[in-house]
């Protein structure tokens, strides 16, 4: 399902003989999202028939690979308008292996191009993924409004939290990179919204630093639930609720041998390997794309905020 063609086989099935993206002419339910809708929708009537509390989990596939979705959300889109990534070019003084490689795209034989960090992708070829990656978002974006339209109508509302989380963000052509895996701020930013129920909730964007370790014990204590041991994230309630400044103001991600830092200002990451450079630093206020790394021109920063990355190096890390 994960991979899945409107013709109901998948990439696998199909040996990678497929495209990374697809319009098929067909309803919600001609892809697995609409199905798992359908799903979630009565699970929530079966949970409205307990009255009692409970907790729904819907895991949508999309905006993943291959960006799948029916005709009528691509047609939302004018493709020559589609701005492509503004920052295209691999960032300045770093190593390549920071970007990682693309081998998702390459389990795709039926791309129209393959890109590389040497040979990017053509404008036009950039448009085409990109438009399927917008068509994929509003696929999803329909779906989840149809489910909370649903728990509108059962009532559920009233004392239900509602929150929407992705797992990662994208590189869609930036720095030369198209994918998920690097250290990179377009990687590691990913969508958070939080609805607290009754009233409708004043739509705020916050720019404080949270992670994903933080949606748990925001549950917990929104359940008023004190959780039975010592968490690493910090609920967000009371920020939600009232503003207040949270103790906590960095967050830490990890991909294979590096680790990242970021805090309201700065980008730092350490890679544990051979290959120099081994530390990357961006200037957030500066270079929010993250253009250029600067660590070799800030060691008294770099060395201020080193202590503070390697205390974050998890038990199960065998790095030096």
């Amino acid at each position: 399902a994960f991979f899945a063609y409107a013709n109901g086989e998948n990439r696998q099935s199909l040996s990678g003989q497929v495209k990374p993206y697809e319009n098929a002419n067909v309803s919600d339910e001609g892809y697995p999202d609409g199905l798992i809708l359908n799903s979630a929708i009565n699970e929530l009537r079966k949970l409205k028939q307990t009255n009692t509390p409970f907790f729904l989990g819907v895991g949508f596939f999309k905006p993943h690979l291959p960006f799948n979705a029916p005709k009528k959300y691509w047609d939302l889109y004018d493709r020559n308008s589609i701005p492509i990534a503004p920052d295209p070019d691999i960032p300045e003084g770093i190593h390549p292996l920071s970007l990682g490689k693309m081998g998702e795209f390459y389990n795709y034989k039926l791309s129209d191009e393959k890109p590389t960090l040497s040979q990017p992708v053509s404008d036009e070829y950039a448009r085409k993924l990109i438009h399927g990656y917008y068509a994929s978002i509003s696929y999803i974006d329909s779906l989840i409004g149809k489910l909370i339209a649903e728990l509108n109508s059962l009532d559920l509302d009233k004392n239900t939290m509602v929150i929407i989380w992705g797992d990662h963000g994208w590189h869609l052509g930036n720095d030369r990179k198209w994918g998920k895996h690097t250290l990179f701020e377009r990687s590691l930013k990913s969508a958070l919204i939080i609805k607290l129920p009754g009233k409708v909730n004043k739509i705020k964007k916050v720019n404080s630093i949270v992670e994903t370790v933080d949606i748990y014990p925001t549950i917990m204590e929104f359940c008023s639930i004190t959780p039975p041991y010592k968490l690493d994230g910090e609920s967000l309630l009371m920020k939600i609720k009232n503003g207040e400044k949270r103790k906590k103001n960095i967050a830490y991600s990890y991909w294979k041998d590096g680790i990242s830092l970021r805090t309201n200002k700065y980008r730092l990451t350490k890679f544990f390997r051979e290959e120099e450079p081994k530390i990357e630093l961006y200037d957030h206020l500066l270079d929010s794309n993250e253009n250029k790394n600067i660590a070799h021109l800030n060691h008294e920063l770099v060395d201020s905020l080193m202590p503070t990355l390697m205390k974050s190096i998890p038990k199960f890390y065998e790095f030096n």
